[in-house]
């Protein structure tokens, strides 16, 4: 049998060469963006030959709409349980929403990268790759916000509560390097945050 050129421990369980592309791509995909990525960087990466990921991935556009499905997917699946729950009031999807989503962004600092760069470049694979169109808009939530605020767009409502979430993260680089601050400074501005998103938007439901 032929040694493989890299050092990385091989899973012989069945798929894991399926599984070790996909992990390669998302890295690759994060750290270069479709674009600029070659199936040949994907290949390295997993430590792989081009035949074999080829062999399990037709192109590179196929690969990337699996990966970009899947961080869509966690970007905007968690949330189809909280706004349609038709038992919780206004005031809970509010407070889940906000909480599950800088869980998912203390975790995941790189998505809002990767989902707005690629949104921008290539919107028809984004559009593609969206879980469900319609969960937002048919949501027990939207219906909700209409029903205490009447006069106000629920989108608008919606997107200025996203903007305040994920707006910080996406600015932190910059954030820390125009305040001086450091990596503990920061992480307790946004905790603080995490509490004042929730108060914030409660009271805009609220203003006449």
């Amino acid at each position: 049998m032929a040694k493989s050129r890299t050092t990385k421990k091989v899973n012989k369980t069945p798929g894991s060469s399926e599984e070790k592309i996909k992990e390669a791509a998302r890295k690759v995909f994060t750290k270069k963006g479709f674009a600029a990525t070659r199936t040949r960087d994907i290949a390295e990466e997993a430590g792989i030959n081009l035949a074999l990921l080829n062999y399990y991935f037709r192109s590179k556009e196929k690969l990337f709409e699996i990966i970009m499905r899947e961080k869509l997917f966690n970007f905007f699946g968690f949330i189809g349980p909280i706004i349609n729950d038709e038992s919780s009031s206004l005031d809970t999807k509010i407070d889940g929403i906000v909480a599950k989503y800088f869980e998912l962004l203390m975790d995941n600092p790189d998505i809002p990268f990767f989902i707005l760069g690629e949104a921008r470049n290539n919107p028809e694979i984004i559009s593609n790759a969206m879980p469900d169109k319609d969960l937002i808009k048919n949501s027990y939530f939207i219906k909700q916000v209409h029903e205490k605020k009447p006069d106000q767009d629920p989108y608008q409502f919606l997107l200025s509560m996203l903007g305040m979430i994920i707006f910080p993260f996406v600015m932190r680089p910059v954030f820390q390097r125009l305040t001086n601050s450091d990596n503990a400074k920061t992480l307790k501005m946004l905790l603080e945050r995490r509490a004042l998103i929730p108060i914030w938007c409660k009271a805009l439901l609220k203003v006449k």
